[in-house]
């Protein structure tokens, strides 16, 4: 079957193309992107007025499935992620059971292959039972599909089994992805340490329990030499951390979240647990340095931390409550504030949203090169919209987000040449 999607702007910075283009696909595969493309195509996708672009990689969630289903499941969850124009993604292991073996990897595989919406890459533990004791197979794992070890939220505080997971995940050419946090200096806190904390009533974590967990593992991958991906970068001390290490060669990249570069820990005022998580809000200017990061190219991808929670684990008090939000469906609109704001230029924005990201976990998507994929996203960039829970295709509907006016969308998305959303 051949479809081509006439009259658009392309771009798709991994060949640097910004340009009115044409996309012939045949069989779910790209086949040609060139101006005016003659050819007899069993469907014409017409794309005046739109962005074309790579379909976005997410390179941070959790689908929660096995185990918490109540609360999302692949099927929703990819669901989700093409109403966002998401194509692939990452999921975390803290299933139940956890990720640690090659059973769940498969079923995770098997299960978004049948029935889902996009492609999913698991991200197995580093520990078995992300109890922080004992390695997992990971040579066993990255043959069952693994793109890399995390034991996500919990971090690993035994120093040599983490030495050792760097140095084992590099023989399988895989990262380490970390939750950087000490958590000794975490204590018992449940937002960030400062005015707003104080004036709240609420046990504070300061930024440097961030900065101790970030400052540990870029040693730790010094010394080993081994490839470590910091997750949802918050803090000024940890973008500099980053920045300083990546300028003396170290083998460490990392992602930030919309929620950390659009708001501050204000949004916790009136005890609002769906802006609860973890890494949590922070002041002014950790926001403000986590989007310098983002434009000098410290920060190497934008990723969601999409981590849905039923309402029940959300309405209760505070320090109780859950960490985090659903992220999939308001990271377009939110991440194009950069470009909005003047602070990325388009492709810029592009490129965190795609190649980069799938660059640093080894995925073979994010570009639209012939013979690639054909997992492609259409943008109106000029749609308005509001951003609510009767809207969200998620089970969950857990955002800091609900009522707020969005400009951009995805109007349209295509998973190996098949449309799978269409607004």
């Amino acid at each position: 079957m051949k479809t081509l999607i006439k009259n658009g702007r392309v771009i798709d910075p991994a060949n640097k193309i910004d340009a009115a283009c044409d996309v012939l696909i045949e069989d779910g595969v790209i086949q040609e992107v060139a101006t005016n493309i003659s050819v007899t195509a069993d469907e014409i996708i017409d794309a005046t007025g739109l962005l074309v672009a790579p379909g976005l990689v997410d390179i941070h969630t959790h689908m929660r499935d096995p185990g918490f289903e109540y609360k999302e499941d692949i099927i929703s969850g990819t669901r989700a992620a093409a109403a966002g124009g998401v194509t692939s993604l990452t999921c975390m292991p803290n299933t139940n059971p956890v990720n640690d073996s090659c059973a769940v990897t498969q079923y995770i595989i098997n299960k978004a292959k049948q029935q889902g919406s996009a492609n999913i890459y698991p991200i197995a533990s580093i520990s078995k039972g992300m109890k922080g004791e004992i390695l997992a197979e990971m040579g066993d794992l990255k043959e069952a599909g693994c793109v890399g070890f995390s034991d996500d939220g919990i971090p690993v505080t035994h120093g040599e089994l983490l030495r050792r997971a760097f140095e084992y995940a590099d023989t399988f050419s895989m990262p380490i992805v970390t939750h950087s946090e000490d958590l000794s200096i975490t204590g018992s806190g449940c937002m960030h340490e400062g005015d707003v904390a104080t004036e709240l009533g609420l046990q504070g974590i300061p930024w440097v329990a961030e900065d101790a967990g970030t400052a540990r593992e870029i040693m730790l991958a010094e010394f080993t030499g081994g490839r470590l991906h910091v997750c949802h970068v918050s803090t000024k001390g940890s973008v500099d951390l980053i920045r300083h290490a990546k300028a003396r060669g170290v083998r460490v990249s990392c992602e930030a979240t919309p929620h950390h570069f659009t708001l501050t820990d204000e949004a916790v005022r009136g005890y609002n647990t769906n802006a609860k998580m973890s890494p949590p809000l922070r002041s002014q200017d950790h926001v403000d340095a986590v989007r310098a990061g983002l434009a000098d190219g410290t920060i190497d991808a934008i990723a969601t931390d999409h981590a849905p929670h039923h309402y029940d684990e959300k309405n209760v008090e505070f320090p109780v409550a859950m960490n985090g939000i659903v992220g999939l469906e308001s990271l377009l609109p939110l991440s194009l504030r950069l470009v909005a704001d003047g602070l990325l230029g388009l492709n810029s924005l592009i490129s965190l949203l795609t190649v980069q990201p799938a660059t640093i976990m080894g995925i073979d998507r994010g570009t639209l090169s012939v013979g690639a994929v054909a997992d492609i996203v259409l943008i109106d960039l000029e749609r308005e919209w509001t951003y609510t829970a009767e809207s969200l295709h998620s089970k969950s509907k857990n955002s800091p987000f609900l009522g707020w006016e969005m400009k951009g969308a995805a109007v349209k998305t295509l998973l190996a040449g098949k449309v799978v959303f269409e607004r």
